[in-house]
């Protein structure tokens, strides 16, 4: 069974299109030479569903029944078990999808800091409710619990890039330019937003070279820091760490390595659990299981 192209300039299927059951031969062998990459990186082949999910996600832009099948026959899964994780995750679409996702975060702060009034708005504005997708097929709009970053509440992303201390007028312009086709750069981070499609590729573990541009972490964020050194403050040593006194203040003079003394596969014991022998028995117990 096949489907017609959706029309240029949308995503996914239009209105009484067909699900495609397979992907062409082309597509196919694409997936599979990026598939082998991914599994190439996990001990267990099965740990690879995640990146995965997105890897699809990526070509049909939504986890589609023919990505589910691709990932259960490349894993050697069930389309039952990959499904599961699939309507877990918010970040996996489980149909068609703009190609912007607008999400507004509402949670607390955000919400009294006129996070509401930035929904109200653009619910308005686009005529689409949570989860739905205007009709051009070019932005998702979804309501957030909380995108991590309420020092620049009120927050909205754009394909997971923070758009800070947004206001309802700032937030309908970036809509507005984004329908328009127009280039837009977040906040903080990369220079501009990529479609969703482009960041689910990303997201399946294939970088786009922009993870350095931009602006990582702006002076709100880093206001604690900046107290800290001023006052020559360091974090508390684990107890039994007997190296603790030796290492250098925080002070960020000395960048962290992964494997270091204070990685958590390094962490000395802190509770009798730890060392018990039904602790054992527990970590034993779920060793095996990831094993099986």
């Amino acid at each position: 069974m096949s489907v017609e192209h959706a029309p240029e300039g949308l995503s996914g299927r239009t209105p009484g299109q067909q699900h495609a059951t397979a992907y062409d031969e082309a597509t196919r062998a694409r997936l599979d030479a990026d598939a082998a990459q991914v599994i190439a990186r996990y001990p267990q082949e099965r740990s690879a569903l995640l990146p995965l999910l997105h890897l699809v996600q990526s070509v049909d832009g939504y986890v589609s029944p023919r990505g589910i099948a691709f990932c259960a026959a490349t894993l050697g899964l069930t389309t039952a078990e990959v499904s599961a994780v699939a309507t877990f995750y918010t970040q996996y679409k489980r149909h068609p999808n703009g190609d912007y996702t607008v999400g507004v975060c509402i949670n607390t702060l955000c919400a009294v800091m006129g996070g509401d009034a930035i929904w109200e708005e653009l619910s308005e504005h686009l005529g689409c409710d949570h989860d739905e997708t205007t009709e051009d097929g070019s932005i998702t709009l979804e309501r957030i619990e909380c995108n991590a970053a309420c020092d620049y509440a009120p927050v909205m992303m754009v394909n997971w890039e923070f758009f800070d201390n947004q206001t309802p007028q700032s937030a309908r312009e970036v809509v507005d330019r984004l329908r328009a086709g127009e280039a837009v750069a977040p906040t903080r981070g990369a220079d501009r937003v990529v479609t969703f499609t482009e960041m689910s590729r990303v997201l399946a573990g294939f970088p786009d070279g922009r993870a350095d541009e931009g602006v990582a972490a702006g002076g709100p964020t880093l206001e604690g820091l900046r107290v800290a050194k001023g006052h020559g403050w360091t974090a508390p040593a684990f107890p039994g760490d007997e190296g603790a006194s030796a290492r250098p203040a925080a002070s960020g003079d000395v960048p962290p390595r992964v494997g270091d003394e204070q990685s958590s596969a390094q962490r000395p014991v802190t509770t009798s659990g730890d060392v018990s022998p039904e602790g054992q028995q527990t970590k034993q117990a779920s060793d095996d299981a990831k094993e099986s």
